[in-house]
């Protein structure tokens, strides 16, 4: 079974001129609709925490803040990221559908899907940036840590932007795995996420990253993960997936330089099913309306069916691969090989 956590009340927040705007969720919900899914998944509406909830990775003078910066009207938290003035309450329900779906994936879903707004893996313990102002999956992952006991968790965020935020949180967990493909941070926001940034103290060698060039295509993508997916997760040995979805990478996305096609993200549902017969995925970013509705689908396809013919689903090109994609791996390979075979 898979279950979906939405909400209508996601659409206050919103700033009609931002790229993070709500018809973001319309466009994915329309395409589910039109394509005779939603009716076949199981919707739930989102938990909503309370301050103890957030405290859990979020300082009391960052919740304060944004408390009051949004009860006084909202505006631009920085240069690029807005809060209107049901925000925070709005970031909190976010959070906790991310909480609805990790706790749903614990019990009755084989799959569950938080689709909610605003996105979270940039935002650090003590602020907002990069759209996000609270970090969802990190609230619901240190929820159900503290509730049901649960030991490891692996994270694979293929947003096009590295989420540091998320990074950070775990940055000294030896009992989280961070895997993020992104955009090489030398050409695009926040500027983190290289190769050498494998965490620190306990946590050392439990943060992979994986920097793609500009112009990245689906079979790079693919070249790479499968190097590394199968082989770190079958060691790492993690009691709960998250999966992280970013569309932004997509070749039609206004806000990243890869190339990714519609295919990619089935391709990487599928393949992260194979490994693990459970998930909660956590929407973070996506501002190509028709790449993501395309992107959603055909994920939500492979999800539904297992079954369904993967030829169906099979990228163009696969087989041609860049010189320095190929250079990428040798460097993981070597940086990593302490902590993992691969």
């Amino acid at each position: 079974m898979i279950s979906l956590v939405n909400s209508p009340e996601y659409a206050k927040h919103q700033l009609e001129t931002h790229p993070e705007n709500q018809g973001r969720l319309e466009v994915l919900i329309d395409s589910l609709q039109k394509g005779g899914l939603l009716d076949k998944l199981d919707v739930h509406q989102p938990f909503l925490p309370n301050d103890e909830d957030l405290l859990l990775v979020h300082t009391k003078e960052h919740l304060n803040h944004l408390k009051s910066f949004t009860e006084s009207g909202g505006g631009y938290l920085d240069y690029d990221t807005y809060a209107s003035p049901h925000s925070y309450e709005i970031a909190k329900l976010a959070a906790g559908g991310a909480i609805r779906a990790s706790e749903l994936t614990l019990g009755q879903s084989d799959f569950a899907y938080s689709l909610a707004r605003p996105p979270g893996h940039h935002a650090t313990p003590y602020r907002a940036m990069g759209f996000c102002l609270i970090n969802n999956l990190a609230v619901a992952l240190k929820y159900i840590r503290k509730k049901h006991g649960i030991r490891k968790f692996l994270i694979f965020d293929f947003d096009a932007h590295y989420g540091n935020g998320t990074a950070e949180i775990f940055y000294h967990d030896p009992h989280v795995l961070y895997i993020s493909i992104h955009q090489d941070p030398r050409t695009i926001f926040p500027g983190k996420g290289f190769i050498r940034e494998t965490g620190s103290g306990a946590g050392e060698g439990f943060n992979l990253n994986i920097p793609m060039p500009p112009g990245s295509r689906t079979s790079d993508y693919i070249y790479i993960l499968e190097k590394i997916l199968k082989p770190v997760c079958s060691q790492f040995k993690a009691d709960f997936y998250y999966l992280d979805v970013g569309f932004d990478g997509h070749q039609e996305d206004p806000l990243s330089s890869l190339s990714l096609d519609d295919d990619f993200y089935s391709w990487a549902a599928g393949y992260m099913q194979k490994i693990s017969p459970t998930m909660t995925l956590i929407l973070e970013g996506g501002y190509s309306q028709r790449g993501m509705a395309q992107s959603n689908l055909k994920m939500i396809k492979v999800l539904m069916d297992k079954n369904l013919n993967e030829k169906a689903f099979q990228p163009h090109g696969k087989s041609i691969v860049k010189d320095e994609t190929k250079k990428i791996f040798k460097e993981i390979q070597d940086t990593f090989s302490p902590f993992f075979i691969i």
